[in-house]
């Protein structure tokens, strides 16, 4: 069975995005774009490093609609097909958690499929991986979906010096006691691996 892995860009105080977020501010305001300064440009070793985990091949992935775009609601004549253009960095099957249904967008090397539940999501994801990895890309509410069932097997955190007050937490409300096996620290982030 594919390994399930998780990776979130995370603040000081728990949050993987910041309140408010929309087209101008995709991650939330308050600071949030500042957390991704460890892959957005950064030539550290260790952000490098980290980023070449995180961006390594994988067989499929599940995101949740807010790491998708900002487009809420139902979709209606919304021509939306994700933050990353023509050419999105996956290359694989990205299944995106929505309650509003909506076609497949195929695009160069990834095709979107719109699932209204994270266990028909996370079945198709594994099914379409194979032998490969799939990996739940965030946000917050995809990922403690993960961890509330017990899926994951490891959790990737780049803990950025940010703190952002308030926003989206992917641990709220959770008891977990996984085996931190993996530390590295660049001015940028510190990058945890966590396996259960």
């Amino acid at each position: 069975m594919a390994k399930i892995t998780a990776h979130l860009t995370i603040s000081l105080d728990g949050y993987v995005a910041g309140p408010d977020q929309s087209l101008e501010n995709p991650m939330g305001t308050g600071g949030a774009m500042a957390m991704h300064a460890w892959h957005l440009g950064s030539s550290d070793p260790v952000d490098l490093a980290m980023a070449g985990v995180v961006m390594a091949p994988r067989g499929a992935y599940v995101m949740g609609r807010n790491m998708f775009g900002p487009v809420r609601g139902g979709w209606g004549d919304s021509d939306w097909t994700g933050w990353w253009g023509d050419e999105p960095p996956y290359h694989a099957p990205v299944f995106v958690l929505t309650h509003h249904e909506h076609d497949p967008i195929e695009l160069t090397g990834t095709t979107f499929h719109f699932v209204t539940d994270f266990d028909s999501a996370l079945e198709q994801a594994v099914a379409a991986a194979g032998d490969d990895t799939v990996t739940i890309a965030g946000g917050a509410s995809a990922v403690r979906q993960g961890l509330e069932r017990g899926v994951v097997d490891e959790l990737l955190l780049s803990r950025a010096a940010v703190s952002l007050g308030a926003g989206e937490s992917p641990f709220a409300g959770l008891q977990l006691t996984p085996t931190r096996v993996e530390v590295q620290v660049s001015p940028n982030a510190t990058h945890e691996v966590y396996r259960f």
